[in-house]
């Protein structure tokens, strides 16, 4: 609930008597500020309600909220020219009749009293709990199918969904377990969700990226042009207090750097340059076996940008075929360390949040993924930092713990479905998408319990918004 309060400068009135204009206008010189004396109580019992939350909208913006002590007493000093609107929020009681009050520059102090009711008593639900490796619903629907999911900086979830077909048209929904899902209307068709280097989620869709955040239960949207997220947002990889870890990875090209830059002093500087040799080497060479109106063209693209020939032939018709590969070097940070996997060297480097390198250690489970089944990719549990190593055998998919102090691997994890999608792990549960085959049944989102509890650790990406 949301009550207002106006703050005007009370015009003076003509005084019949010298001594009483002058006595007033020394007053109204002397105060410029006026104290809020919140008193709340329960309007049957007359006790006073201690945590009653109070949040202050000065001018139309937030302020840090404060709460009422064991008196059922709550104090903040306002200036008399702000405009004050308070949002009052307690477990068990909701604010009634509260005044709308005029505060004037005479007043030192102003008593409001804030009537509570009880409304009602916190029902506490039906709690299951499952063994480990058993799957949990964690939506379903009789009309939607999920595709895509991302979790708020909260913990709730956005859903990407769609009826029956994506490419005809999807819904996207805000997913709360206890009050359930709504959708979120959105100008153009939501095509994936993204997770920015702060943890924040974005929709993204053909001309468009929309931003969206939570706070006190609302939601609230923002929208960004494509062009820039896509070039100014989407290459920052990570981000401390004091520095950004970003990257110039290009998928057209098998080679790129990692940067850092500080907030400091406004500068940067390359901290690891991750290279795949062996397709640059095919990469390039692609050059010789084209015909000559192709070199001729290159020649032209090289005189016209300063790159070379080799690199557009490359990246125009070599990246077309079965044997060029992505380059995958992800990076990951935990508490204060940030860890880079260069999968061409068979090294884990390790960096301090500076962006120093402090050590390497060796790595071989990428070594003969057709035999391992390695997906050629890496998944950080959002909230503990732990890294984990994704396989795939005939359908089956398993993961397993990655050591970050010796590079070794640990316990293993199989899924209890065959082909699950869109893996994300978040405070030891692994979640998934989730069909089973021949079915006539819509893609459920699905969880499963690890068996080991790590502790929950900083990760760059799971900091509050700042």
């Amino acid at each position: 609930m949301e009550y207002e309060i106006f703050l005007i400068r009370r015009k003076n009135e003509v005084m019949k008597r010298l001594l009483t204009l002058l006595f007033l206008a020394f007053a109204f010189v002397g105060r410029s500020q006026t104290v809020l004396r919140f008193e709340a109580l329960d309007q049957t019992t007359k006790d006073p309600i201690s945590r009653l939350m109070i949040v202050p909208i000065v001018n139309g913006k937030y302020a840090e909220e404060f709460y009422t002590d064991l008196d059922g007493e709550a104090y903040l000093t306002v200036n008399n020219t702000d405009t004050v609107r308070f949002h009052f929020e307690h477990v068990a009681y909701e604010v009634k009749n509260a005044p709308e009050t005029k505060v004037y520059d005479y007043k030192d102090t102003i008593t409001i009293k804030l009537k509570l009711i009880w409304t009602r008593t916190r029902d506490l639900r039906e709690v299951e709990i499952r063994a480990p490796g058993v799957p949990d619903t964690v939506y379903q629907s009789e009309r939607l199918s999920v595709c895509d999911f991302e979790f708020l900086p909260n913990g709730k979830m956005l859903l990407l969904t769609y009826p029956k077909n994506y490419k005809r048209g999807t819904e996207l929904l805000y997913y709360d377990p206890y009050t359930g899902p709504f959708e979120i209307p959105t100008k153009e068709k939501p095509l994936e969700l993204v997770r920015d280097f702060r943890g924040n989620p974005h929709v993204v869709s053909e001309k468009d990226v929309m931003g969206i955040t939570n706070y006190n239960e609302k939601i609230q949207l923002s929208h960004i042009d494509k062009a820039y997220y896509m070039s100014y947002i989407a290459p920052i990889v990570d981000s401390n207090t004091s520095r950004y870890f970003f990257s110039n990875y290009n998928s057209l090209y098998p080679a790129f750097d990692y940067f850092t830059y500080s907030f400091v002093d406004s500068s940067y500087r390359k901290i690891a340059q991750i290279e795949d040799e062996f397709m640059m080497e095919l990469y390039r060479s692609e050059y010789k076996w084209v015909d000559i109106r192709t070199k001729i063209w290159a020649k032209e693209k090289e005189f016209e940008t300063g790159i070379d020939a080799e690199v557009w032939v490359g990246a125009t018709y070599f990246t077309q075929s079965i044997y060029y590969k992505e380059v995958y070097a992800p990076m990951f940070s935990r508490n204060d360390t940030v860890f880079v996997f260069d999968h061409y060297k068979n090294l884990m480097f390790r960096y301090d949040a500076k962006g120093d390198l402090m050590d390497s250690v060796s790595i071989y489970y990428h070594l003969r993924p057709k035999e391992s089944g390695w997906k050629k990719l890496l998944l950080q549990d959002q909230v503990t930092g732990q890294i984990y190593i994704v396989y795939e055998n005939a359908g089956k998919t398993t993961l397993q713990h990655f050591d970050s102090a010796t590079g070794k691997l640990g316990e293993i994890i199989p899924l209890y479905f065959r082909y699950a999608d869109n893996i994300i792990i978040r405070d030891n549960y692994i979640y998934y998408v989730y069909r089973p085959f021949e079915s006539l049944q819509k893609k459920y989102l699905y969880k499963e319990k690890m068996a080991i509890n790590y502790p929950e650790a900083i990760t760059f990406r799971n900091q509050k918004p700042y």
